[in-house]
């Protein structure tokens, strides 16, 4: 079913594709680091988000998937619980694109998945200011969606 809705999401005039990265929360960002960079991955700058209180990093490479680094900044934030399940870190999210947000949610309820909306979409400093939300799609888990119009 997924695979059909996220095709007839990339068929519609205002297209949804997948957006690198894939999100990995951890403790600490130093052995993802270093895995990542021997695996030839470029390491981004990091970036305080004071909307979920963590910091974040893109690690990119030529052709393999990006994946974004998220730990934890001073105090509670989201992510907190996760990193306290999965001490050595996990992969939680993916990230998809859209070009238009109102026409990707009408596309997700008319394929009859079930979306649970978890915030709505706020400027991310790791993606120069464009606009993300998180929503839980029952039966695949989180998502990021990136707002690029």
């Amino acid at each position: 079913m997924f695979s059909i809705l996220f095709n007839s999401l990339a068929l519609t005039s205002q297209p949804v594709r997948i957006e690198p990265p894939c999100g990995l929360a951890v403790r600490r960002p130093d052995e993802a680091e270093a895995l990542l960079a021997a695996l030839g991955y470029r390491i981004g700058e990091a970036v305080f988000d004071a909307a979920q209180n963590a910091y974040l990093a893109l690690y990119v490479h030529g052709i393999e998937p990006a994946v974004e680094i998220i730990w934890p900044g001073q105090t509670s934030g989201p992510i907190d619980k996760l990193i306290q399940r999965h001490a050595s870190g996990i992969i939680y999210h993916l990230c998809y694109e859209t070009r238009d947000l109102a026409v990707s949610r009408s596309l997700f309820e008319k394929t009859g998945c079930q979306v649970i909306w978890i915030s709505p979409p706020i400027p991310a400093p790791l993606f120069a200011g464009l606009k993300v939300s998180f929503n839980n799609v029952v039966g695949l888990g989180p998502i990021e969606i990136l707002e690029r119009n």
